[in-house]
């Protein structure tokens, strides 16, 4: 198994609990990456996970639809990213909100989940 990583895939989305969140908006920050088999592939696209469908495919959810948590949101991407990509075994993602409304300094907050088949 390998894996194809897309790290600080960066969208402005209107996600969180307070409504300004909604109103406002901010900037997200996702990171997928995916557990495909290498072992005899060939070289050419149809034969492994075409990484800028899956940014499309981020793309779409993060800018598209409204959720309250970013536990939602991670969960949202990984499902919709299996069930549109058959050739990816497993999917990690995170989606960080560097700029979260919390009272005070703090380099990052994140939610990860991880799915396989």
């Amino acid at each position: 198994m390998g894996r194809i990583v897309m790290q600080g895939l960066e969208f402005y989305g209107r996600h969180g609990v307070k409504p300004e969140e909604g109103t406002l908006g901010a900037r997200f920050v996702v990171d997928v990456e995916l557990e495909v088999p290498f072992e005899g592939r060939g070289d050419r696209i149809e034969e492994t996970v075409d990484y800028a469908a899956v940014y499309a495919t981020v793309a779409e959810v993060v800018t598209g639809e409204r959720f309250y948590l970013i536990e939602a949101l991670a969960d949202r991407l990984a499902g919709e990213i299996l069930a549109r990509f058959a050739r990816a075994e497993a999917v990690t993602v995170r989606v960080h909100k560097p700029h979260a409304p919390i009272p005070g300094v703090f380099r990052d907050v994140y939610a990860e989940t991880h799915r396989a088949r």
